[in-house]
């Protein structure tokens, strides 16, 4: 029997912002990861938000094909995915697992929570209103978000850096009060149908794998195999910002920025080719990379 060929994996910028030396190097890996297992790569640009633009999507491509990243089909782009979206989220709620929601922000932080959850986490205050009681949000005339009816509190996953992970799974918003298809859906739905099998990304979305996964489970889709990679910290041990080191490729020159990211890997290499001989996952540094200006 012939073994399956493995699918694909995938870096899904956000055209928000160009990418700095953080958002360079996890596309690094994530290249890395899906070459050295013989997967294809693909490139999604995530701009279902307003704040994206495409003339910063376009200079992300460029930079990331500047240092060596190539992709195996043109870039999908999910703000023309939305028949897909709205597919599933008819069936979902078809199969009576979504409902809606009119808590705002402050109401969800606000609201009382069960023992020992999660800040931020929903604490369903929308999801067995009586329908007369929905029918007198509808006349607010506030539009709803569409969240998932979750049937357990928790998923576990595994990924190759962190080994086994239990997270948090509540009624995550399905799409958006303003009818966007929310990012936990998009990418599910996105990596599925688009045969990605394996995400790399930044270990600050680890505790979003659990949601995801879960998701996918319920739609019938295989679980990718993850690996959320360290992130880029400043000299503070914060998230990298403009103003204390988010610098981008036009700031530090092709050759200045790809040198950095392979020496912070401990694999120096000249280009790409190199730094995949060189590669092992194994080796991989499990602690933040912290950037100082040069």
């Amino acid at each position: 029997m012939t073994r399956e060929a493995p699918g694909a994996g995938r870096f899904a910028p956000s055209p928000s912002a160009d990418l700095h030396i953080g958002n360079l190097r996890t596309a690094v890996l994530a290249w890395l990861f899906a070459r050295s297992t013989g997967r294809r790569f693909l490139m999604r640009v995530e701009d279902l938000d307003d704040r994206t633009h495409d003339d910063v999507a376009q200079q992300q491509l460029a930079d990331l094909a500047a240092i060596g990243i190539t992709w195996d089909d043109e870039p999908q782009w999910q703000s023309r995915q939305r028949e897909r979206y709205d597919a599933v989220i008819t069936e979902l709620a078809a199969r009576g697992l979504s409902y809606e929601c009119y808590c705002s922000r402050k109401d969800i932080l606000g609201a009382p929570r069960a023992p020992h959850a999660p800040e931020g986490a929903y604490p369903g205050t929308c999801r067995d209103v009586t329908e007369a009681e929905r029918a007198a949000k509808r006349e607010t005339g506030r539009p709803p978000a569409l969240r998932l009816r979750a049937d357990t509190g928790q998923y576990t996953v595994t990924d190759l850096v962190h080994g086994d992970y239990t997270g948090v799974v509540d009624d995550f918003v399905l799409r958006r009060g303003d009818g966007v298809p929310a990012y936990n859906l998009a990418v599910v739905v996105d990596d599925a149908l688009s045969g990605i099998d394996q995400v790399v990304r930044g270990d600050d979305l680890l505790a979003s794998s659990p949601r995801q996964a879960y998701l996918a489970g319920l739609l019938g889709y295989p679980q990718p195999v993850y690996a959320h990679v360290p992130l880029v910290l400043n000299g503070e041990g914060k998230r990298l910002a403009k103003r204390d080191g988010a610098v981008t490729l036009a700031e530090l020159g092709v050759s200045t920025a790809f040198g950095l990211i392979t020496e912070s890997l401990g694999w120096p290499a000249s280009n790409m080719g190199e730094l995949l001989a060189r590669f092992d996952p194994a080796d991989l540094p499990r602690e933040p990379w912290i950037y100082q200006p040069v």
